[in-house]
């Protein structure tokens, strides 16, 4: 059985790239690391977003084990746009209806999923049994959706800062657990 681990990360001070997490991010990246610390199987390998609000949200758990923390821009969040849109709500349920459509300087919900599977399909051939990846909420969703065609913009707006979902694959089988949401941190 293979498991890939996917985090959403934790509170940020905004969606630029040199976000950096609030105090509240830095508190739950904490919780975090103890939520993982706790599961009953070890993690092989971490694969970040190359995002600040990503590798901060990860680093903590990485230094405890001594993991290496792979950066890889594959992870980095889906553009919905070029440039700054005011009706982004609307935008990003219409990329959920239509997988083809994009605006200009955006990516279509086919070309960001697409992306992030060629990362997956690559961890899938190694060794590793158990890969967390730090990524941001709405690639996650859509990552979900390959698995689960049920994950869409509903999904996605209850999703938290920070979430863990789990996949396990077993032969053919897949399965999705939300981690985070059994956890049911207190802040």
């Amino acid at each position: 059985m293979k498991t890939f681990l996917l985090v959403r990360h934790c509170e940020a001070e905004g969606q630029e790239v040199k976000a950096s997490l609030t105090e509240q991010g830095i508190q739950q990246a904490q919780q975090l690391m103890d939520y993982l610390n706790k599961l009953s199987y070890p993690i092989d390998k971490i694969i970040s977003s190359p995002y600040k609000r990503a590798v901060q949200t990860i680093e903590p758990y990485a230094k405890d084990p001594g993991l290496p923390l792979h950066i890889d821009t594959r992870l980095e969040e889906r553009r919905l746009s070029g440039q700054p849109l005011f009706n982004w709500i609307e935008v990003l349920k219409r990329t959920f209806d239509d997988i083809d459509f994009k605006v200009d300087g955006g990516e279509s919900t086919k070309e960001a999923t697409a992306r992030a599977l060629e990362l997956f399909k690559e961890v899938m051939n190694e060794k590793q049994k158990t890969t967390l990846f730090v990524t941001h909420g709405n690639l996650m969703t859509l990552i979900l959706r390959y698995f689960d065609p049920k994950f869409g913009f509903g999904e996605w707006s209850r999703l938290t800062n920070p979430d863990v979902y789990q996949i396990d694959f077993q032969k053919k089988n897949v399965s999705i657990t939300r981690l985070w949401n059994e956890q049911k941190p207190n802040w």
